[in-house]
């Protein structure tokens, strides 16, 4: 059975929001300070980001000119909740290609997707065709 103190933590767990995952287009809006970017702020902090989406985003600000260790310190201080890119979702995003293929959606938008329909989360993207998706998936468009 139990403790109180177990009990309690889950009741308190049950009132909170849904699980959030991010896109890469979110979090770039974030560092950029782009139109939409003040939507993510509230859930930020503790949000799921694929590991995917955090290479494509280490990515982008590389090729943007930022040096590796100044990108890579940024993207770690946002306080999003890294999550492996693993079997299951590698299997999902692949099968998602057929739903999205229509919407031109990348791998690292079908990780995010594939993250959020394992955790039953909401996602966030800045993505308005996300919106059009046949999936079971609460889909927040920042902008």
């Amino acid at each position: 059975m139990p403790t109180v103190a177990k009990r309690r933590a889950a009741k308190w767990r049950s009132g909170l929001a849904r699980t959030v995952v991010l896109d890469a287009s979110v979090i770039l809006a974030v560092i950029f300070q782009e139109p939409g970017s003040e939507n993510v702020l509230p859930v930020m902090k503790g949000a799921l980001l694929s590991t995917v989406n955090l290479a494509e985003i280490h990515t982008r600000l590389l090729l943007g000119g930022a040096s590796a260790d100044f990108a890579w310190s940024r993207l770690l201080g946002l306080g999003c909740e890294v999550r492996f890119f693993d079997d299951a979702q590698a299997r999902l995003a692949g099968e998602l290609i057929t739903i999205t293929r229509p919407y031109g959606l990348s791998l690292g938008d079908r990780a995010c997707l594939a993250l959020a329909m394992q955790r039953q989360a909401t996602v966030y993207t800045t993505d308005h065709a996300w919106k059009n998706l046949p999936l079971d998936l609460k889909i927040e468009v920042i902008r």
